[in-house]
């Protein structure tokens, strides 16, 4: 027997991150569905949405970015490993007064990293985050509609 979490609407538990009061009860069926009437369980839904063209295009965007700058830091963490270790002689090489080149490579590490988070963030600003929100808020009224047939089906 599944226990009560308090009040809720439409079936929807107040802890539910997808729940949004302002927006509760819009665009849903009035009672449970009628005669012949199938409406898809959550499952269903959530599968229907990994194979969509547009599910597919927000993951191919994100491939595009991640995979190239992640190998790109990657490597250039690998290059600063590989010359501290291999050649001290470079990396103590002064630049300006106590600064080595070890330093400022190593400062380059942190710059690098900013870098790639702006850029990261950015890019699923401009790129990702219209898609995947307007995804979710699809999945969200699909669920929520399987949730009132389940319990429309259950006798409130």
């Amino acid at each position: 027997m599944e226990k009560d979490a308090g009040p809720a609407v439409a079936g929807v538990r107040p802890d539910d991150p997808w729940y949004e009061a302002s927006a509760a009860g819009w665009g849903e069926a009035d009672g449970p569905p009628g005669p012949g009437e199938d409406r898809p369980t959550a499952a269903e839904i959530y599968l229907e949405v990994h194979r969509s063209e547009a599910f597919r295009e927000v993951r191919r965007r994100y491939r595009r970015f991640v995979a190239p700058a992640a190998l790109a830091f990657l490597l250039w963490y690998l290059a600063y490993v590989v010359a501290a270790t291999t050649a001290p002689a470079l990396m103590a090489r002064p630049v300006a007064g106590a600064v080595n080149v070890a330093m400022v490579a190593g400062l380059g590490q942190f710059l690098t990293t900013f870098l790639l988070t702006w850029a990261y963030a950015r890019h699923a600003r401009l790129r990702r985050d219209r898609a995947a929100l307007d995804l979710r808020w699809d999945t969200q009224e699909l669920t929520r509609g399987a949730e009132q047939q389940a319990a429309g089906g259950r006798g409130r």
